[in-house]
């Protein structure tokens, strides 16, 4: 069984890995572990986790996890939207696609880390995209079918549901509440990222695609 560790941002998607994406890579001999970042560590008690706030944090959990023999690889599952701005890449993003962009960070990343066993992936452009893959499954979930016309709109509007833009004001999360307030992410994030379903978020999202072949090579 090959082992991989996974740095996730948060609780949602930790469960995303553990409830949909690892019960489709243990049949190929891949056992993916989640660890979420650490944002603060205390002498007693647990550490606070989840959410990120500078990149040192970032990088010194990455460490640890690549510190672990028994792990193939270390990957990660984070935002790209909301990344602080001491990310390595962030000040030097070319004009284009946030696609390139978000691959020059994580291509920066990697060399700023520069270990064989590290491959760096970025939600574009962030955790809520996915949902837009079936806008029915998101209003079916918060028991507001009449949601999914607002919904498949915002969808209709882009090319992939990755394209969703990253404004402050219009990220895929911010979009999502404004429609059904009832949005919970860690409630409502795995259950409807289960029910879409891993073939239809793959069709849907290239990037997120990406990953998930670079998974199922190893």
């Amino acid at each position: 069984m090959k082992r991989v560790l996974i740095l996730v941002e948060g609780q949602t998607e930790e469960r995303f890995v553990k409830d949909v994406l690892r019960p489709t890579l243990w049949p190929k001999a891949i056992d993916i572990i989640p660890k979420i970042v650490t944002t603060k560590r205390v002498k007693k008690g647990p550490d606070f986790k989840g959410g990120i706030t500078e990149y040192r944090k970032v990088e010194n959990d990455l460490r640890r996890l690549l510190g672990d023999t028994a792990a193939l690889f270390v990957t990660t599952f984070i935002d790209y939207y909301g990344l602080p701005s001491d990310f390595p890449g962030m000040s030097t993003r070319p004009s284009g696609s946030s696609l390139a962009r978000a691959r020059h960070v994580e291509t920066e990343w990697e060399r700023k880390i520069a270990h064989q066993c590290f491959h760096a992936y970025l939600m574009i452009h962030e955790f809520e995209a996915l949902l837009f893959a079936r806008p029915e499954e998101l209003a079916k979930a918060v028991y507001q079918p009449d949601a999914n016309d607002k919904l498949m709109t915002i969808r209709t509007s882009f090319p992939t549901p990755e394209d969703i833009d990253d404004d402050p004001h219009n990220a895929p999360s911010k979009r999502i509440i404004r429609i059904v307030p009832a949005y919970q992410k860690t409630l409502h994030g795995p259950l409807i990222t289960g029910r879409i379903g891993l073939e239809v978020l793959r069709q849907e999202c290239p990037h997120f695609n990406e990953w998930l072949n670079w998974l199922e090579s190893l």
